[in-house]
């Protein structure tokens, strides 16, 4: 049970990754409003948007294969924290009592934020992996 939900995890946190890039290079407006108002407008040139599309998308299907997780997972748990910070506001006032401009919609990223985390301190667990097949091959190729 504990490597098909880890698998399941992971394939979902890619998906999100391969979804938010898609938008980034389809929906490239919503993009800029996004980073507009929940990022100081950093990175708002559509063009900049959609590179970093195409990034979140081959991010995403490496995680989704488990391919270089040493590496994407990283990426993944920094991506996630700087949109968790992005909507903090939403994340401690959803239903905006106290700030103003807040949607419970954004809470999610906390969670997005922790699944990363779990991905990656369980990722030597996580047998369904791409790159734990090839890790182990390389291993019967050295005699260990």
């Amino acid at each position: 049970m504990k490597h098909y939900s880890l698998l399941l995890l992971r394939i979902s946190i890619g998906l999100l990754f391969v979804i938010w890039g898609l938008d980034k290079l389809v929906n490239v407006q919503h993009a800029v409003n996004v980073s507009n108002a929940f990022f100081l407008g950093i990175f708002s040139a559509p063009v900049l948007l959609n590179i970093y599309g195409v990034i979140e998308i081959l991010i995403g299907v490496l995680v989704v294969l488990g391919w270089f997780r040493r590496f994407t997972y990283p990426v993944v748990i920094l991506i996630s924290l700087v949109t968790t910070l992005g909507v903090w506001k939403s994340i401690i006032d959803p239903w905006g009592w106290i700030f103003e401009g807040t949607n419970a919609l954004f809470y999610p990223s906390l969670i997005t934020l922790f699944a990363s985390v779990v991905i990656y301190a369980f990722r030597h667990e996580d047998i369904k992996a791409l790159d734990n097949g090839a890790r182990r091959r390389t291993d019967n190729l050295s005699g260990n």
